[in-house]
């Protein structure tokens, strides 16, 4: 069974980093593509990044030049560097996979469990 297992949410001050983490755990996989979705209270949940086994990134425009992600092939990882945090910033950052068990013919998606960021004023 895969399961995505996030790390490193918390509460920060406006202007602060946080780096968050994902590994992919199990065996008999294949991972196209890896990244973050985030979810504010009361609004619908977005795409933060995305990152593809080639590297190819792509991202939210309210995010360029401040979050990075990056992402480990042979370890299944996948980590957003996040900077010059601002409140709307906050929410609940969900990690997501693209992703075919090597008895399935299908790429399905695989979400994490979400890890909550904070950025206060």
């Amino acid at each position: 069974q895969v399961q995505l297992v996030e790390s490193g949410g918390g509460l920060v001050q406006a202007g602060g980093s946080l780096r968050l983490s994902c590994a992919a755990s199990g065996s008999g996989f294949s991972i196209k593509s890896m990244g973050w979705h985030r979810q504010a209270p009361g609004k619908q949940r977005e795409l933060v990044a995305g990152i593809t086994g080639g590297g190819s990134t792509n991202s939210a425009d309210s995010v360029k030049g401040r979050f990075t992600i990056s992402r480990d092939n042979a370890k299944n990882t996948v980590a957003l560097e996040m900077n010059s945090l601002k409140p709307e910033d906050t929410g609940v950052y969900y990690c997501f996979a693209v992703l075919r068990l090597n008895s399935a013919s299908v790429w399905s998606n695989y979400w994490g469990q979400g890890t909550q960021v904070t950025v206060s004023s």
